[in-house]
């Protein structure tokens, strides 16, 4: 399905109305053609600005309506609904869960405060809540087991980490490495804090879809991420680039297009990014006897270590300044690394966040991931998130895991269980 979006309309017949700093906020490419997302060719920064540049032009139209004469403000409403047809999505979904949050779910073996904290953070929303603890692969909490273990959906730009470290890998780029796109520049630190979906496409096309998804599958996308998960589906990746009518591989890089990315194989891929290099296969311990005797597996180790330095100064940006901001409305005592996802298919948007925690008592992974309406998106995600590590704090629970960290006696080395699946 092809959306094309021609935003100098709206700006033409109502740029008298607005301010400068609106003005900016609009200042897009003439033409914008996408496949199942709102703006691709848009940060998501960028998204939320024009969101409110239309909205404010809109409120301004409205009120200018009321001072002109009867056939310019029929012509001023005309025009206001316009630019609204043409830039919102219909959306049929909803954003609120059908049933109670985590019915159903096998619980006897998480770790209850982690549960709790993260069914606090996500409330009644359509979604789900993965914690991973990125030093063993073990899943203290996953809250909506059924959405968690579904074949998943669109990855949109959390796809963006993937295609760091590809490029990464490859000597394509450094952090610092100024690409030039159409009319600026730009470097991964800035890129990855922003959203940036041109810097992504950018690197796509130069890596080749080969490329792209030798390291997307040697990540673990297209593969299932745990260790007999019951219930666990299959998300997939492609073994052919999408239509270069629908953007080719460089929409499979900035928003992930074509792809299937569960929130299983992106929390191993980010506690991937945690440790250093060691892609754990996912365990959900379903008794507390199975969580006591808990013995980690590696699926193989990646070698990345050297890189993923180089990715860190953005993912921290993302969250001090960049699209996951909100993280720190609610949450501020210790850094978060992380990355936001948003995009739309058939009626139903997507707000990933996955990220990883720096305490003194250790890394947590998370991953949210929303369904539903307008109501959805990757910032969303990201404050959920800052009120989950809230909940924790305020339940004291990283001094209490640094205790039990320390009396711990059980097995800690990992042990390699052979091939992919």
């Amino acid at each position: 399905m092809k959306v094309s979006c021609v935003w100098t309309v709206g700006f033409a017949l109502i740029g008298s109305s607005i301010g400068a700093a609106n003005a900016h906020a609009l200042n897009a490419p003439q033409k914008l053609h996408h496949s199942r997302t709102s703006e691709p060719h848009l940060s998501e920064t960028h998204r939320a600005a024009s969101h409110h540049a239309v909205r404010s032009a809109s409120v301004t139209a409205h009120t200018t309506a009321h001072r002109t004469s009867a056939h310019s403000s029929a012509h001023i409403r005309r025009t206001s609904l316009a630019v609204h047809h043409r830039y919102y999505e219909r959306f049929t979904a909803s954003s609120i869960l059908d049933g109670p949050v985590g019915g159903g779910d096998i619980t006897a073996g998480e770790d209850p405060i982690v549960r709790q904290a993260a069914i606090d953070a996500l409330g009644d929303l359509n979604g789900t809540a993965v914690v991973i603890d990125p030093s063993n692969g073990r899943i203290l909490a996953m809250v909506n087991q059924k959405l968690a273990l579904s074949p998943g959906a669109e990855p949109c730009s959390t796809i963006k980490l993937t295609v760091a470290l590809a490029a990464l890998s490859e000597g394509l780029v450094t952090r610092d490495t100024m690409v030039k796109l159409e009319g600026f520049r730009m470097n991964m630190t800035q890129a990855l804090a922003h959203s940036n979906n041109l810097y992504f496409e950018e690197l796509g096309r130069e890596l080749g879809f080969e490329r792209v998804r030798h390291y997307a599958t040697e990540f673990g996308l297209g593969e299932l991420a745990g260790y007999h998960i019951e219930g666990e589906q299959l998300g997939e990746y492609p073994e052919h680039e999408i239509p270069l009518a629908d953007g080719g591989v460089g929409r499979m890089c900035s928003f992930g297009q074509g792809v299937s990315l569960t929130p299983l194989q992106l929390g191993a891929f980010v506690a991937a990014i945690s440790n250093g290099g060691t892609l754990y296969y996912l365990q959900h311990p379903t008794t507390p006897e199975e969580a006591a005797d808990f013995q980690p597996h590696v699926k193989r180790t990646l070698d990345i270590a050297r890189y993923t330095p180089e990715m860190l100064d953005g993912m921290a940006g993302a969250v001090e300044y960049g699209t996951a901001r909100s993280l720190r409305v609610n949450f501020q005592q210790f850094p978060v690394f992380g990355k936001t996802g948003t995009c739309s298919n058939e009626g139903t948007r997507y707000g990933w966040f996955a990220s990883y925690s720096n305490s003194p008592q250790g890394s947590l992974v998370t991953v949210f991931f929303l369904e539903g309406n307008r109501a959805v998106f990757g910032p969303r995600a990201a404050e959920l998130t800052g009120e989950f590590y809230r909940n924790l704090w305020n339940r004291d629970y990283f001094r209490t895991r640094n205790q039990e960290a320390q009396t711990d006696t059980g097995a800690t080395s990992a042990t390699p269980v052979g091939a992919t699946q």
